[in-house]
Parts: structure tokens; C-alpha cells; sequence
């Protein structure tokens, strides 16, 4: 897929500096190497532990899906994970929204941008695009970070891990 963000775009650092807000780590992969703890192969991000791999191919949108799933799950899965995040359907909701509000902490992105480039790539919400699902169709995402204290009353990141 080409015309989406990627860590190279981006920067590394940018990336990195949004991880240590929740304690977790960025590991860059060598260009055309396996990424390691990639569930889906090729450019996608991987997850092990409190750490998230990319190379500078990764696309933002899925180096950002998989830092939040380290995000929303508990810390029993977070200390076990390897690859395969796991979680519900109400998880996978609240993964998605969070990625979008975590894009406008990093420069260059934003949501409106990472919306569209979740599009790109061929996310599917049942209103049809990432825009509409996330500003009608999200409540219940949004309540589970609530919740989980993953985000605040006014709807901003915490920068905390789910316990």
C-alpha cells in the first residue's frame, strides 16, 4: 500500500517520544528485515512485551494500532505478549479510537490525516469510513478507555497503561 505515513516519514524519535509517555520502547528494524513480533508480516508493526517494532516502512497507522493495543490490554497479557495482542471486539474498538487521538500528539500526523490514511490502508467500519465510525458510531470505545482510565473526562489521553 503506498501513500500512507511511515515511520521514516515521520521520525523514529517522534515516535519513540510518544511511547515513553506510557513507559513502553520503540525497537527500529533494519530495512526488508522480519519485524519482530509482526502479526501480520511485511512493513506491519510488531509487539513483544512493553516494546513495539518497526522499520522505516512501517506505516504510522499500524505502528500506532499496535502501541495501543499494549495500551488497552491488562498487564497480565501485556507481561505474556508476543506477537498476538488478543482482546474482544469491544478491545479492537478502543485500540482503533485511541490511535486516532494519540496521532495529534505526534507532529506531522493528526487525526485527520491518520483517519484517512486508515482508510487507505482498508479499515472497515460499518458506517463506511474511519471518520464516521469515530464520530458516530464509537461510543462504546470510547467508554471502555474511559473506564480503564485510559483517558480523561474530556475524552484526553492519560498516558497510562491499563492495569
Amino acid at each position: 500500500m503506498t501513500d500512507v505515513l511511515t515511520v521514516d516519514d515521520v521520525g523514529p524519535d517522534v515516535l519513540a517520544d510518544l511511547l515513553r509517555r506510557y513507559g513502553l520502547e520503540l525497537a527500529v528494524q533494519p530495512d526488508a528485515a522480519d519485524i519482530k513480533g509482526s502479526f501480520w508480516g511485511d512493513s506491519e508493526a510488531g509487539v513483544v512485551g512493553r516494546s513495539v517494532y518497526v522499520r522505516p516502512d512501517t506505516p504510522v497507522h499500524s505502528f500506532l494500532h499496535e502501541s495501543c493495543h499494549i495500551v488497552c490490554m491488562d498487564g497480565a497479557r501485556r507481561d505474556a505478549l508476543d506477537r498476538d495482542a488478543g482482546g474482544d471486539d469491544l478491545e479492537e474498538a478502543a485500540v482503533c479510537y485511541l490511535q486516532v487521538l494519540l496521532a495529534d500528539y505526534l507532529e506531522g500526523v493528526g487525526r485527520e490525516r491518520l483517519m484517512a490514511d486508515m482508510d487507505r490502508w482498508g479499515y472497515s467500519f460499518r458506517l463506511g469510513s474511519t471518520r464516521a465510525w469515530f464520530e458516530r458510531d464509537a461510543e462504546d470505545a470510547r467508554e471502555f478507555l474511559l473506564i480503564h482510565g485510559l483517558v480523561d473526562e474530556t475524552g484526553a489521553p492519560t498516558f497510562i497503561l491499563r492495569r
